[in-house]
This record gives structure tokens, C-alpha cells and sequence, in this order.
């Protein structure tokens, strides 16, 4: 299947671009979340006559990430959850808990924004992690987790 990305698509192509994909792909994530169109004549002409629009959209996009990025930079994000003497959780610190932590501090994050290179976090100490706010924009924060007494 054909399509024209609408926007940045990582591994995949640019605003613009015309790629060919799978059909589940296309047809299940791509089309439905306004990613893509199928490269149709009709699409590829309505892309031309709205490139501009879409341009200055996602330049919009990637402005106001920047700006959320710039005030998340270096940021360490304090997690209590209940540990052992050994120093190991009783259970993990998820993406999850990392977004509810940022939104309670009055960040703007979602749960798939956080990316946890280790995956869930399973000691007290200090753990770092990623936040994709735009493909063009990732950022580096601090976890640390401590102990809560049981």
C-alpha cells in the first residue's frame, strides 16, 4: 500500500513523503491516527493544495514541544514506593508512575512519552529516563527512587 505521511513518522519518512507500507500498518495505525493518506490522485492532490497548512502545523507542534522540553531538561523526578533492606522494590516503577509524577510536578507528559531504556525500575537509586515529547525532541531526566519504610 502507498501513502503520504501527513507528518514525521520515525523510521518511515517525513511530512510529505510518499512510502510504500504494509497494508495492517497503513490501514490499522497510520490512516486512523491522521498520520497518513492513502496515495490516491485525489489525496496527492488535496496534500498539495494543504502542504503549506500542514508544514506550519507541525513547525506549531514541534515549537510548543521544544518549549515543554527546555523546562523538563535535567529535571529529577523523586518516586517513593515501598523497598526490603536488601534495597529492591516491593514491585516496579513504571512509565506510568514517571508520567503521573511529571503531571502531578506540572509537566505536561503522557505514559508514552516515557521511555525507560532498562525497563520498570526494580532498585532504590537514581535511574535515568527519556521523554520523547516530538520525534525531534528527547529528553533526559533523573528518576530517584527511595525507600518507604512498610
Amino acid at each position: 500500500m502507498q501513502i503520504i505521511l501527513l507528518e514525521k513518522v520515525a523510521n518511515l519518512g517525513v511530512l510529505g513523503d510518499i512510502v510504500k507500507v504494509k497494508d495492517g500498518f497503513g490501514r490499522n495505525f497510520l490512516i486512523p491516527q491522521g498520520k497518513a493518506k492513502r496515495a490516491t490522485e485525489a489525496n496527492k492532490a488535496e496534500f498539495a493544495a494543504r502542504r503549506a497548512e500542514l508544514e506550519k502545523h507541525q513547525a506549531d507542534i514541534l515549537t510548543l514541544a521544544t518549549a515543554r522540553g527546555q523546562k523538563l531538561t535535567g529535571y529529577v523526578l523523586t518516586v517513593a514506593q515501598k523497598a526490603g533492606v536488601d534495597g529492591r522494590l516491593f514491585g516496579s516503577v513504571t512509565n506510568g508512575d514517571v508520567a503521573e509524577g511529571l503531571v502531578a510536578a506540572g509537566f505536561e507528559v503522557v505514559k508514552s512519552e516515557v521511555s525507560m531504556p532498562t525497563g520498570p525500575l526494580k532498585n532504590i537509586g537514581d535511574h535515568p529516563v527519556t521523554v520523547a515529547l516530538h520525534h525531534d525532541v528527547v529528553v533526559d531526566i533523573t528518576v530517584t527512587v527511595v525507600g518507604e519504610v512498610a
